[in-house]
């Protein structure tokens, strides 16, 4: 499939047109310097200034007749780099206005970035209108954070009503490099532990554990983590209080001097790593400093990293910093034999990348951890997610699927609530459910089998026209009951059990089920995901570290319900889910249960 690959950034775009099928790029094209005097286009040998001052806008047109005039085939789709996805886009996404006014609602998360996307996103729909437009999220490959790496230490409140949490960047990125290295040892990702360093004007590290994210610089905006070219990175919070309580600092100010003024030019005047390096070599103590405090931070994001995952197997370099300046790697990987880590010399300063070498090795024989620059391809990357998703057929907007998970618990009949409870009792909400008009009771009752008891077990209203008793696995063995795993309602040849109420007993010949595990949705959630009534399909579950993929989940779709995945104790524990946790629908032809 023939992919036209944007990928803009804070000011530049970089454009390829690229042959998912053989992976190779056809035609490739750079714009530098957006909005300055020094704007110019770069395709291959050539280089052409541009008018200065040049807009997103301007550039996308050119780029998009420089495609029309030299490839006589042109793409199937177009595919757009977004910066930040937030919680609800976590895998590439057919874009409509919808989607694009969910990604503006994030842009204060990416101010440097995401409105840079949008703009070009919609320049380039006006320009290809007939094709589809698909957007690939930096944060996505980051989804896989567990929580103890994903949250912050604020007040559960406080996150969760403004949105705060750790999101992770540059995901196209790290996740290149992990494909790219793991083809390059030839082994599968599942077996690495990987240091990801993507380094350039922007500046990230994570560490991939085994093919997943499970840590990362960047948190919830692209501001945190490494020495940047313009923005800061770690800053103790109290010195940005101190700078709006006596510094004459408001919000907008404080941005402009974090994510514009600060980093490396904000140290040494520059932002420009190479002439850092002259001033550096001619004595210049501010550009010292500068380059210090980058490579230092690096280097301790990675010991930390190595750290987290219980070693390293490899610490990889990639963007513009990383790939072109054997000095930066020099001075990061001093001092880390420790982890196994010995850079070679030679092997370093003579790196060289190019089309047919996307990977170079700079560590010793002798380095237990090797050490490699790849070639950063994010168009590539970006033109691999999209086609993967157009040959599904399907959107694929992102739709992440809360999960529930049910507690043993009956539904009982008012006729069987009043033997337990008295004559005239009704049974009364406690806490409403996700199911429109469902709740669960304040009454509960005992279980008791032919082994054992359980006390305790809450009532959900409303009545229902049978009894049904809903258990986990684990309570079968403690009552010594073989209940069958089926769906609410589904009744016929079940076993029954004894109930106890504060007003007497009653035992019920058969209603005992183990819950199948089922998914409740709407027909919009259907036809969003391309799936119907009663299919039986998979949902993976990304947790901390006990991740797993549940086949058999039923579909239940009615205008009445809202979108949950109901697991049962067993299952959720099996999973280290916890309530409130998400999973993803696995993109697979749906079965008829």
């Amino acid at each position: 499939m023939r992919i036209f690959a944007l990928n803009c950034g804070s000011s530049s775009i970089k454009a390829a047109l690229i042959e998912t099928d053989g992976g190779s790029r056809l035609l490739e094209m750079h714009i530098e310097n957006l909005g300055s005097a020094d704007c110019r286009l770069l395709i291959g040998e050539e280089r052409e200034a541009l008018e200065p001052g040049t807009d997103a806008k301007t550039a996308i047109k050119r780029l998009i007749a420089e495609l029309r005039s030299r490839c006589k085939d042109g793409p199937q789709a177009i595919a757009h780099r977004v910066v930040h996805g937030g919680s609800a886009f976590v895998q590439p996404t057919l874009l409509d206005d919808n989607v694009l006014s969910e990604i503006e609602a994030l842009s204060d998360l990416a101010p440097l970035h995401n409105p840079v996307a949008l703009a070009a996103i919609g320049f380039a729909r006006e320009q290809v209108p007939d094709l589809p437009h698909v957007a690939v999220f930096d944060t996505a490959f980051h989804s896989t954070l567990p929580p103890r790496a994903r949250e912050y230490a604020l007040p559960r409140d406080v996150a969760q009503r403004f949105g705060i949490r750790r999101y992770g960047f540059h995901g196209t990125s790290h996740a290149q490099v992990t494909r790219a290295v793991a083809q390059y040892l030839k082994s599968d990702v599942q077996s690495l532990r990987i240091v990801s360093c993507h380094l350039g004007n922007g500046a990230s590290v994570a560490a991939v554990e085994y093919g997943r994210s499970v840590e990362t610089s960047m948190g919830m905006t692209p501001l945190e983590g490494l020495v940047m070219g313009t923005r800061s990175g770690d800053v103790d919070p109290g010195v940005l209080l101190h700078l709006l309580k006596h510094g004459g600092y408001d919000a907008e100010s404080l941005d402009k001097l974090l994510n514009s003024d600060s980093g490396l030019k904000g140290l040494a005047g520059t932002n420009d790593l190479r002439t850092l390096e002259e001033r550096a070599g001619d004595g210049d103590e501010a550009s010292r400093l500068a380059l210090t405090l980058y490579a230092h931070r690096v280097r301790k994001y990675i010991g930390a990293y190595a750290a987290v995952m219980g070693g390293v197997d490899v610490i990889a370099f990639t963007g513009g910093i990383g790939q072109h300046s054997p000095l930066m790697r020099h001075r990061i990987l001093q001092r880390l034999d420790f982890l196994g880590a010995r850079l070679d010399e030679d092997r370093n300063r003579d790196a060289k990348l190019a089309e047919n070498t996307p990977v170079c090795e700079i560590s010793d024989e002798t380095s237990r951890a090797r050490l490699l620059v790849v070639t950063a391809n994010e168009e590539m990357e970006i033109a691999l997610q999209t086609a993967a998703l157009l040959a599904a057929g399907t959107s694929g907007t992102a739709m992440r699927i809360p999960i529930e998970i049910s507690a043993r618990h009956a539904h009982l009949t008012q006729a069987t609530i009043e033997k337990l409870f008295g004559p005239g009792h009704h049974i009364q909400p406690r806490t409403q459910l996700s199911q429109p008009g469902q709740y669960a009771a304040a009454e509960s009752v005992v279980l008791i089998g032919p082994r054992g008891r359980i006390e305790k077990v809450r009532l959900m209203g409303p009545p229902r026209k049978e009894d049904q008793v809903e258990i986990s696995r684990s309570d079968e063995f403690v009552l010594g009951i073989d209940a069958p795993v089926r769906l609410s309602g589904d009744l016929r040849n079940t076993p029954g059990i004894t109930l106890e109420g504060p007003a007497g007993r009653v035992t019920i010949p058969s209603g005992v089920i183990c819950a199948r595990r089922h998914i409740h949705m709407n027909p919009r959630d259907a036809r969003h995901l391309g799936v119907r009534d009663h299919d039986s399909v998979q949902v993976r579950i990304d947790s901390d570290g006990r991740d797993l993929v549940f086949s058999d989940v039923v579909v239940r779709v009615s205008e009445a319900f809202e979108l949950r995945l109901h697991l049962d104790t067993d299952e959720a524990n099996a999973a280290g889910v916890r309530q409130g946790d998400t999973c993803e629908l696995v993109r697979s032809p749906p079965r008829r249960a």
